[in-house]
This record gives C-alpha cells, structure tokens and sequence, in this order.
C-alpha cells in the first residue's frame, strides 16, 4: 500500500521551517548576548578588584611632628582607613591575623579618616568596632587627615611598618585584592619583619579606596555637601 502527503501538507512545510529557523537563532543570538554580558561584567569586576590605589612614599623615618606615640621596645604599624571604604573590611581583618601572629612584640594603630566638617561619629563605622576590639590596636580619630597626608597615604588599606629605631621597614598592603582576605604578601612580610627581623619583600600594592576623593565610591549621599 502506498500513502501520499496531501497537497495542503506539502504546503505547509515550507512556510513552517524558515520559522523554526529563525526561532532558533533568535535562541542563538539572545544565548551569545547574554555570555557575552555575563563575561565582561565579571572581567570588569575582576579587573577593578584586581587594580591597585595610589601606594604611598612614606618618610624613611618616624615623622617627628606625628601625634601618634612610636614604641620605644619594638615595632609600630600604622593602617589609614576610609572609615566607608568596604575595601578595607578585608585589610583590617587581616590586621587582627598579624597581630595574632606578632603575639604582643607589635603596636598598631588603625587611623579613620574623618574630613573636616563631617558630623560627629561619621567615622565610627563597623570598621571602626572591628579595628578596635583586635587586641593591641589603638584606634584614632584622623582629623582633616592630617596624619594621613604626614605619612604620605593616598589610599584607604594602607599600612607601614617602622621599628624600633624608627626606620621603616614595610609600606604597601596586607590584601592580595581589594576586599579579599586571605594569605597575601604584605601580611607575610609584616609578621616576617616583626618576628625574625627580615622579609622578602618591603612594599606592596595596596588594594582600597581613595582617602581624599570627594567622588570615590565609599561615599556616602548625606556626605555630597561636604569637601575634603
């Protein structure tokens, strides 16, 4: 027995094919598009997490006119904080792990930023508490950035390391990206410096926040009226 498409059958078939075919490359190009936004949304991610701030030049020796108290017995580590620079949550947790490894022969202050004519508080931020209940850390108020400026730091994360002489010895960052946590370079040096007395490197980058641009992005709206 033999069968035969109808004539109505074997018209049809054209006009439904080249609709499949476009459907499917609709389907193909609305795929392509989308990776193709996935991927550059994570690599522009990934290269801003991965470029460093401006490093410091801080002076060769404990600045005299400093507010801050140098130790007499040992080393003394100062960090600059942007006190809304969410960067810098990773920097001061890996502080508290220095300080852990430095087992007391470490002074640390942790300096927040607060621009003159900023509200009462504005730098007590969670930053702030974290940094403060690390054990052998002091926190302090940098007024219009003054030590800020006297230690040569331009981005927030930065920490240097002098010793007891007053020589420095380290300046860079203790992250290995902004906001990651984890083994780093400038950690490693730090507590390298502290308990044997040398490390294989003395500067590295430094991942965070500018400290004085008024339009960096740990800026907050209520903040816009005021200038650094």
């Amino acid at each position: 027995m033999k069968f035969f498409r109808s004539a109505g059958a074997i018209e049809a078939e054209p006009s439904y094919q080249p609709h499949a075919r476009r459907g499917r490359l609709f389907l193909l190009l609305s795929v392509t598009l989308w990776l193709l936004i996935v991927v550059g949304g994570l690599s522009a991610l990934w290269g801003y997490e991965g470029t460093p701030g401006v490093a410091a030049k801080p002076p060769s020796t404990w600045p005299a006119d400093s507010q801050l108290q140098r130790a007499a017995d040992g080393d003394t580590l100062i960090m600059l904080v942007h006190p809304h620079c969410p960067c810098s949550r990773a920097s001061i947790g890996e502080l508290a792990a220095i300080m852990a490894h430095c087992q007391g022969r470490l002074k640390a202050y942790v300096l927040f930023l607060k621009p003159t004519g900023f509200s009462d508080d504005w730098e007590k931020t969670d930053l702030w508490r974290s940094a403060a209940s690390i054990p052998g850390v002091q926190t302090f108020v940098d007024n219009g950035g003054a030590e800020a400026r006297r230690f040569h730091a331009a981005t927030s994360g930065q920490t240097i390391l002098y010793g007891a002489d007053g020589r420095l010895l380290f300046s860079g960052g203790i992250t290995a990206a902004r906001g990651h946590s984890g083994d780093n370079a400038g950690r490693n040096a730090i507590v390298s410096l502290v308990n044997a007395g040398s490390a294989e490197s003395a500067d590295t980058a430094v991942f965070g926040c500018p400290l004085f641009d008024p339009n960096s992005e740990c800026r907050k709206p209520q903040d816009e009226t005021n200038n650094f």
